[in-house]
């Protein structure tokens, strides 16, 4: 495996709590948060975020509201649910104990 292929995986695989993350924080629209993954040098595409959204809503982690637009058509605005607040919460106590223990692995090679 390439390094750039095991940094593709870890993308993958943080995708869906980083999204929540960005959600959590006020409402977005899809451009927005595929804006802030990419200034977050997480590389995304809309093919990749779309289906995303829509598992999130169909787990009941986000919902949408459409909203109308200065800049064109009507935009649908993402927001955090409850219970993807709860979600949010046990995904941060999963990274935790992830990054803490890859740290201790770290250390305990040098």
């Amino acid at each position: 495996m390439s390094t750039e292929n095991f940094k593709i995986q870890i993308r993958k695989g943080l995708l869906e709590f980083c999204v929540l993350q960005i959600i959590s924080k006020k409402e977005v629209y899809a451009s927005e948060i595929i804006e802030e993954l990419k200034n977050s040098k997480i590389i995304v595409v809309e093919g990749t975020v779309y289906p995303l959204l829509s598992r999130l809503k169909k787990s009941e982690y986000i919902k949408h509201e459409w909203k109308e637009s200065l800049q064109g058509p009507p935009r649908k605005y993402y927001s955090i649910t409850d219970s993807g607040l709860k979600y949010i919460e046990e995904l941060i106590v999963s990274w935790n104990d992830i990054n803490s223990s890859v740290k201790s692995l770290l250390k305990s090679k040098n």
